[in-house]
């Protein structure tokens, strides 16, 4: 539970974490706590006061002050005159600006996603790994929208995802177990697979397919199919998949009409 849930003022301020870390000769801490008030907003904390800040990203009062007030002077955070409230610029944007475009995963898979979103008429998404999730990195919506809260920079686990697991099931099987092993196993949906010895049946079938597919396991009313795209190496370095409405297909028809569609883009898209 967090201090702002507790009331209760702000423990050691660095945290176990926070010592840990510094145990590393090569770690800049004044960086790792700058990015830490960065990462304190989002979703839950749009803005924030600095006692808020100090709470969130778990350091003492005065050192809130000097980051807030550095990060603002840099462009990163705005702070509103009337409320001394903060909140993230636009320029926070540069960083995932200049990461899309000069990635080149997206820039390879780019002319493959625009084929298959317009062949198929339906959603179409890049994502990429990282460690226990995926990252949503490029996507092509269809007129059957399904979820507008899924945007480029989105994150969902990959254990309950068709990316996910079409990319786990590329890996040596040590490697996905210790993924799954790391990952917050729990059910989003009635429908999510979340046990590990399923888990585990899913990722062998979904590497014999060539395929995954995953119906209402984060958000109800989703289905999506995926194939994982590989490196000159033979490793998972992203997923194409496509994604519909449950009301509009059948886990059949899903898979008789998308599956090699899928298939062929990630096979083109790791060729190039």
């Amino acid at each position: 539970m967090s201090t702002l849930e507790t009331g209760k003022p702000p423990s050691d301020k660095e945290g176990a974490a926070g010592r840990e870390k510094s145990a590393d000769p090569l770690m800049v801490m004044s960086v790792e706590k700058a990015f830490r008030v960065l990462s304190a907003f989002g979703r839950q904390h749009q803005t924030m006061s600095l006692s808020q800040v100090a709470s969130v990203a778990e350091m003492d009062l005065s050192s809130a002050q000097r980051f807030t007030h550095t990060l603002t002077k840099l462009g990163f955070l705005k702070k509103d005159r009337e409320t001394k409230r903060f909140e993230l610029s636009s320029k926070t944007l540069d960083l995932g600006y200049h990461f899309l475009r000069g990635n080149r995963l997206v820039d390879k898979a780019m002319p493959y996603l625009m084929h298959l979103s317009k062949e198929t008429e339906e959603t179409v998404n890049l994502t990429m790994p990282e460690d226990t999730e995926i990252i949503f990195v490029s996507r092509f919506l269809s007129r059957h929208v399904l979820n507008t809260d899924v945007i480029v920079g989105t994150r969902m686990p990959a254990f309950c995802t068709a990316p996910g697991i079409a990319m786990l099931s590329r890996l040596p099987e040590a490697e996905a177990v210790a993924i799954i092993d790391r990952s917050n196993l729990k059910a989003h949906t009635p429908s999510t697979t979340w046990r590990r010895e399923d888990l585990l049946v899913k990722i062998r079938q979904s590497a014999q397919q060539g395929y995954a597919t995953a119906f209402e396991e984060f958000y109800h009313g989703d289905a999506s199919i995926a194939a994982a795209i590989l490196d000159h190496r033979g490793r998972p370095e992203g997923a194409v998949n496509v994604a519909v409405s449950c009301s509009r297909y059948t886990h059949d028809e899903v898979v008789s009409r998308f599956s090699s569609l899928v298939i062929a883009a990630a096979h083109a898209i790791s060729r190039v």
